[in-house]
C-alpha cells in the first residue's frame, strides 16, 4: 500500500483540516482536452476506450498531467452496468447512448443477471487495478456508479431521454415492477462499487443524474431508498481507512435532509442551490461537493476567478468543502480556463483554512 502524497480530497470528504480546498472536476477526463481526442481515435471508439485498461489509465491521468487536482476518477462510463445485464450499449453519433434491448415487462426484469463485476465487468476492475498502481499514491482514487434510478430511465426508455415518459408510465402503473428493477440494479451496485474498492478506488461516487426529474415523493421511494440500501451494502472501510461515499443528485436541491440521512460521507451539489445555504442545512453532517456552474468555463479567467471566490466565500471558513463544478465539464470548454478554474480553487481557498 503506497502512502498517499496528497489526501486533501479524503480529509475534506472527512471534515478534517486541509491547507486549502481540494478540487477536482466531474468529467475532467474528457472531450474538452485534445490529448483524451488522440486516445479515443486511436481506441477507435468509446467503448473500445473503456474496455481497454491501458487506455483507460491514460486518459484517467491526462488531466492530472495538465493540472494540480486532489483526486483522479476511474475513466468509464454510468451504463457498463446495464450493459453487462445483457441490454447491448452502444454509442449512435449524435444522439448518445442507446441499448438495444430495452426493460419494459416482468419477464425483462427476471432476465436481467446481476453481472459479476470480476468477470461481467472485469475490463472496468482492470482499470481500476492499473490506474490506482499508476497513481503510485499521487493523489486518491474516485470509482462511481450510476444510481439504480439513472440506470433504469435508460434501460426503460432505451437510452437518454428529455420526459422519460416509459420509466415514469411503468413507476406511476407498475410500481412493483419499476421496484423489482430497482432492487436488482442496487444489488448490482453494491457488487460493482465493492469490487472497485478492493482493487483500489478509495472513495466512490453514485451518480443520480436524473433523480432530480422525479416529484419529492417518488424521489424518497423510487431514487433515493436505493440509494440508502447501497450505501448501507458498501464496504466502508479498506486499507486501513475510510472509503467515503458521495451522494450526487442532479437537482437534488430541494432534499439535502434526507441524503444526509442515508449515511452517505459527501453530498454533491449543483449549481442551482447556494452552498452557504445548503451548509446551513445539512448542519455539518456532511462534506459537500460543488458547485459552479460549468458554463462559468466559457467566461474569461477573471471572470471564473470572481466566480471561484464568490462559492469560496459562501460555502465560509471551516473544512467538509471539496470543490467541483456543479455538473460535468462541457467538451467545447478552453482547456486553459478549466486551469484557470483549479488555480484559483488552491489560491483563495487557504484563507478559508487554519
Amino acid at each position: 500500500m503506497t502512502a498517499l502524497k496528497n489526501d486533501r480530497f479524503l480529509r475534506a470528504l472527512a471534515r478534517q483540516p486541509v491547507d486549502v480546498t481540494p478540487v477536482w472536476m466531474m468529467r475532467q477526463a474528457g472531450r474538452y482536452l485534445p490529448e483524451y481526442r488522440a486516445t479515443r481515435q486511436k481506441a477507435g471508439d468509446f467503448m473500445a476506450l473503456c474496455k481497454n485498461h491501458d487506455l483507460a489509465c491514460e486518459v484517467t491521468l491526462q488531466p492530472l498531467e495538465r493540472y494540480p487536482l486532489d483526486a483522479a476518477i476511474l475513466f468509464s462510463d454510468i451504463l457498463t452496468i446495464p450493459d453487462a445485464m445483457g441490454l447491448g450499449l452502444y454509442f449512435e453519433t449524435g444522439e448518445g447512448p442507446r441499448f438495444r434491448k430495452v426493460v419494459r415487462t416482468e419477464a425483462d426484469v427476471a432476465a436481467l443477471p446481476v453481472p459479476d463485476p470480476e468477470s461481467d465487468l472485469d475490463y472496468v476492475i482492470r482499470a481500476v487495478r492499473t490506474i490506482r498502481g499508476a497513481l503510485n499514491g499521487r493523489v486518491p482514487l474516485i470509482g462511481f456508479s450510476g444510481s439504480p434510478w439513472t440506470l433504469a430511465t435508460y434501460m426503460v426508455e432505451g437510452g437518454g431521454s428529455r420526459d422519460f415518459r416509459a420509466a415514469k408510465t411503468m413507476l406511476y402503473t407498475q410500481p412493483q415492477l419499476m421496484h423489482a428493477l430497482l432492487d436488482k440494479l442496487a444489488d448490482s451496485v453494491i457488487a460493482y462499487l465493492n469490487a472497485q474498492i478492493l482493487a483500489g478506488a478509495q472513495a466512490v461516487q453514485i451518480f443520480d443524474s436524473w433523480g432530480g426529474a422525479l416529484s419529492a415523493a417518488a424521489y424518497q421511494e423510487f431514487s433515493l431508498a436505493y440509494m440508502r440500501k447501497i450505501v448501507h451494502g458498501l464496504i466502508r472501510e479498506h486499507e486501513g481507512r475510510k472509503v467515503p461515499v458521495i451522494l450526487f443528485t442532479k437537482g437534488g436541491g430541494l432534499w439535502l435532509e434526507s441524503m444526509v440521512d442515508t449515511g452517505a460521507d459527501a453530498l454533491g451539489l449543483d449549481w442551482t442551490i447556494d452552498i452557504g445555504v445548503a451548509r446551513q442545512r445539512v448542519g455539518g453532517r456532511v462534506a459537500l461537493q460543488g458547485n459552479m456552474d460549468p458554463s462559468v468555463l466559457f467566461s474569461s479567467p477573471s471572470q471564473i476567478r470572481q466566480e471561484v471566490q464568490r462559492i469560496l466565500a459562501a460555502y465560509g471558513h471551516g473544512e467538509g468543502h471539496v470543490f467541483n463544478l456543479g455538473h460535468g465539464i462541457d467538451q467545447h470548454v478552453n482547456p486553459e480556463n478549466a486551469g484557470a478554474f483549479i488555480e484559483a480553487v488552491h489560491e483563495f481557498s487557504g484563507a478559508y483554512h487554519g
